[in-house]
């Protein structure tokens, strides 16, 4: 399998499955941001594709977030800017895609996996998917991702994971307030499950569909300058001496 991770599209029957994967737990670099961003772009855009999934490739990890291999290596304020707006790209393309985005999460997302699966439309787990926001601990704080976060679990959801950001939350922790819709025992009764709601959304009227996501997203027409703010925050923060020592502290963990 590609050391480098991937990103791929599969269509069948009205269905987009999109599917991320990266080696070190799903964690996305930079590269592999920008083609999640636009196959979730070329997705909408793709009359053959009704609804769209957005799964991960493993078992037990959706999304570790950043790499920390680009996180330490960036080494001016442009560089980061840029490197977090990757994960603003992403929720921005899935804020503006006209179809709905069905998450699967299958297993535990942190950080930035916390972030999409907060930009989906409806998203599906397991108990395994428990969720951390960690980037307090290494001196930055989920800026980026933090909008869409918030916008799921409210504002004390979201400042209790950013808050406590070395303690994952459990997956019902996360369905109880509204991040996930449902949390099941496998990934075979996950896969059940996502299949039957795609299936029935392929049968849907798009133009219902498109008009419905545009009412649930109300309100967020500012975010493409929101979180390219955020992103310039980050990538500030993560210039400084606090975290370049905390990233250097949890990769010699590994």
């Amino acid at each position: 399998m590609n050391i480098e991770g991937y990103v791929k599209t599969n269509i069948a029957d009205g269905i987009g499955t999109i599917e991320f994967f990266h080696p070190q737990s799903n964690s996305l670099p930079g590269h592999l941001l920008a083609s999640l961003a636009d196959s979730i772009a070329h997705a909408g855009e793709n009359d053959e594709i009704k609804v769209i999934v957005l799964k991960s490739a493993g078992e037990r990890a959706f999304c570790a977030g950043a790499s920390f291999d680009e996180l330490i290596a960036i080494s001016n304020e442009d560089d980061g800017k840029s490197f977090f707006s990757g994960f603003a790209n992403v929720i921005n393309a899935a804020r503006k895609c006209p179809k709905f985005i069905i998450g699967r999460v299958q297993g535990k997302a942190v950080g930035g996996g916390v972030g999409m699966a907060s930009a989906v439309d409806y998203c599906f787990a397991t108990k395994f998917a428990a969720v951390k926001l960690s980037e307090l601990a290494i001196g930055i704080g989920p800026f980026v991702v933090g909008p869409a976060v918030e916008r799921k679990l409210g504002t004390s959801g979201m400042s209790q994971l950013a808050i406590d950001a070395t303690e994952w939350k459990s997956a019902e922790w996360a369905r109880d307030r509204g991040l996930y819709s449902e949390v099941f025992d496998s990934a075979e009764a996950l896969d059940v499950s996502v299949d039957r709601l795609a299936r029935q959304l392929a049968k849907s009227n798009p133009e219902a569909m498109s008009e419905l996501k545009k009412n649930f997203w109300s309100g967020t027409e500012h975010w493409d300058e929101l979180l390219a703010e955020r992103a310039a925050m980050s990538g500030r923060l993560v210039l400084s001496d606090f975290t370049r020592n905390a990233i250097n502290a949890f990769k010699a963990k590994k």
